[in-house]
């Protein structure tokens, strides 16, 4: 039982902490554009292989 004393702390710590992370992230407006992603993937717009850059000119 004395092991509670210890693990109900760190785990009262741990949660707040993950808390306090999801709160920062909203602040920071890191899920304002859900939908985005999901579009982007169905475009050619974006290509996994560049072309290539003329170095002269």
């Amino acid at each position: 039982m004395e092991v509670l004393t210890i693990l109900i702390p760190v785990s009262l710590i741990l949660g707040l902490l993950g808390l306090g992370a999801f709160i920062w992230t909203l602040r920071k407006g890191m899920y304002d554009d859900p939908d985005g992603d999901s579009q982007r993937i169905l475009t050619d717009e974006y290509d996994d292989k560049p072309k290539p850059v003329d170095k002269n000119g």
